[in-house]
């Protein structure tokens, strides 16, 4: 199987949530960052990159916080983006040059999806086929991320701006696969209303 890294994003400034660190807001009884990295250390891409930015400090110190709470929690490199104040592309830029070049692709997971699975991760690593553009998850006919970008995009994604994210790559890409996965776990965090909505449901279960 082809080596695989995983980039998680988590150096955005939030601005539609309204005030405070989302990815520090409390869902389930843990930060909602929590949830995504769980997702990242159980799945079986490596080597496993994580990218601040936005009060790096506060996330570092979260990090450090998750790894005391979860033994045994594989190691990762975190990598700071300068950058972070233009938007998404610059940090998933940051994320994959951090990558060895032995990574055929890359699994990007934004740090702001509670539910998503690292069932979804692995089955989009089993889907990759070497020079293919990338693998996304695709559920009830909508596609959602996380996404796995080859090898062949990157220098590609070298070229987005702002808050871009790879979505316009995606749709250019001449081989892009789909792997069904299970209902839910597209879901994120942008402002205070998913988060309430996603405390809620939390409830509910």
């Amino acid at each position: 199987m082809a080596r695989i890294g995983l980039v998680v994003l988590a150096a955005g400034r939030a601005r539609r949530f309204g005030g405070g660190h989302k990815l520090l807001a409390a869902l389930r009884g843990t930060p909602l960052l929590w949830h995504a990295l769980d997702a990242a250390c159980a799945a079986p891409a490596r080597p496993l990159v994580i990218v601040v930015g936005h009060r790096q400090h506060a996330i570092r110190a979260t990090l450090a916080r998750f790894r005391r709470a979860r033994r045994g929690a594989p190691p990762w490199r975190v990598v700071y983006n300068p950058h972070h104040a233009t938007g998404m592309a610059s940090s998933l830029q940051a994320g994959l040059a951090a990558l060895p070049a032995s990574c055929a692709g890359a699994v990007v997971l934004l740090g702001d999806m509670p539910d998503v699975r690292a069932a979804t991760i692995a089955r989009l690593c089993a889907a990759y086929a070497p020079g293919a553009a990338a693998v996304v998850p695709l559920s009830a006919g909508r596609r959602g991320n996380p996404v796995l970008l080859g090898r062949p995009l990157f220098a590609a994604v070298a070229g987005l701006r702002g808050d871009e994210g790879a979505r316009r790559l995606l749709a250019r890409a001449a081989e892009v696969r789909t792997v069904e996965v299970p209902r839910g776990g597209f879901a994120d965090v942008d402002t205070r209303s998913d988060w309430r909505r996603a405390r809620a449901q939390a409830r509910r279960r």
